[in-house]
């Protein structure tokens, strides 16, 4: 096959015809001549039986020596059995793909099939079958731990070590239980891309080995009566102000969570009825707390105080929220309990001690602790049957404690019927 027939100078001095002409550069190279005088480079080959042509330019932006250069990689690509038209369309579509996905950048939004795109479409997908709270801490995760490693990777190309180096700095940090937890995360969002055709493997499966069990902490608590008598005497003795001494003088009374303690509104309080209801978000229910004389006077002496705001309990900062999370284990630490003796949580498992060691039905403890059946039909029907029940247990539980804060010798008694 003849190569490179003719010198620059011949095309150089081509001139326009009646009707578009081709001279011959050798190896299906040709430069078009057109009536109007414009020159173009074709490359014109046969694949698979098919006459095809490819343009190099125009003469003289692109040079002859470019136009040989590009028809040599042609010739290439045929010796290798692929259609360089095929290259020229790919080669297209990656530079039009790459200007998008700087486009989406720019815009703040995920690169088309990365993994950040993916993942985004599971959540939304899944949205809808967990709380918001529990789907904004997720994403939340994959904001903070995982879309700055992989996010613009595309799926098909992260691989179990990219997943690794994700969850090892958490691993060295002794986050273990959110390792477990984002690798988990990872892991479900490859098992919906996989279902979706983006990709067909999991690479998050192999990691889940290779990060250290998290050993199981229960929350501390005080459960010996003579140690919680010293306990209630010492939260009567604590020097905070007054919001916070009287959230954690409550506190022992009510043995609800601390979160939702510290978020307690006038609105759900009701002293002619005495009760506290609201929505608990944990376990998705109404629950109803009766309250006793003693949880009333604390209430009654801190309503002059934060009445006409939100919360019984606001924050100190006058913003509107409530209490701080870390309150009432701040105050305790101040008592000189530390997170490995008493915790706010503690005070529910010191009432779930003690009520069932005095014979209280475990049901009527469970409702109140409002560690509620997954059916929400049941749910209702014990949250009614033990009512009764459970306003007789929190009045006996409040004067129980009162006892041991006084320092009288309480023994363990079974419920009156």
């Amino acid at each position: 096959m003849a190569l490179q027939l003719n010198k620059d100078t011949v095309y150089r001095a081509a001139k326009a015809r009646d009707k578009e002409y081709f001279i011959n550069d050798g190896g299906g190279l040709y430069l078009v001549v057109g009536k109007n005088g414009t020159k173009i480079w074709k490359f014109i080959f046969s694949f698979e039986g098919k006459r095809k042509k490819l343009s190099f330019g125009v003469y003289p932006d692109t040079t002859l020596e470019n136009a040989r250069r590009k028809a040599d990689d042609a010739r290439n690509s045929l010796a290798n059995g692929i259609d360089p038209s095929e290259i020229r369309k790919q080669a297209r579509a990656e530079i039009t793909q790459a200007a998008e996905d700087q486009s989406r950048v720019n815009a703040g939004l995920p690169i088309i099939n990365s993994f950040e795109y993916i993942a985004r479409q599971w959540m939304d997908s899944a949205s809808h079958t967990v709380r918001d709270v529990t789907n904004q801490k997720k994403i939340r995760r994959f904001e903070l731990y995982v879309f700055p490693e992989i996010g613009q990777k595309p799926i098909g190309e992260v691989k179990s070590p990219d997943i690794f180096a994700v969850v090892r700095p958490l691993i060295i940090k002794k986050q273990l239980e959110t390792a477990h937890r984002v690798r988990a995360d990872i892991s479900a969002a490859f098992a919906y891309a996989i279902a979706h055709g983006y990709t067909d493997y999991d690479p998050a499966q192999a990691v889940g080995a290779q990060i250290p069990a998290q050993k199981v902490k229960h929350n501390a608590a005080v459960t010996e009566p003579k140690q919680v008598g010293q306990l209630l005497r010492d939260i009567s003795n604590y020097q905070g102000t007054f919001v916070v001494q009287c959230a954690l003088r409550l506190s022992p009374y009510l043995f609800q969570r601390p979160g939702e303690i510290r978020q307690m509104e006038w609105k759900d309080i009701d002293f002619s009825a005495k009760e506290w209801r609201y929505f608990v978000t944990k376990t998705e229910t109404q629950h109803i707390v009766p309250l006793s004389r003693q949880a009333i006077e604390i209430l009654e002496a801190i309503q002059p105080l934060t009445g006409s705001a939100h919360y019984v309990f606001p924050s100190s900062r006058g913003d509107g929220r409530p209490m701080s999370d870390g309150t009432i284990r701040t105050a305790l630490k101040t008592l000189g309990y530390h997170r490995d003796e008493m915790s706010a949580h503690g005070f529910r498992t010191t009432a779930s001690t003690l009520l069932n060691e005095q014979g209280w039905s475990p049901d009527a403890i469970e409702r109140q602790l409002c560690h509620m059946p997954k059916d929400q039909v049941r749910a209702a029907y014990n949250r009614a049957q033990y009512l009764e029940e459970r306003r007789r247990m929190m009045q006996s539980w409040a004067d129980y404690l009162d006892g041991l804060k006084a320092g009288a010798q309480i023994i363990p008694f079974q419920r009156q019927a």
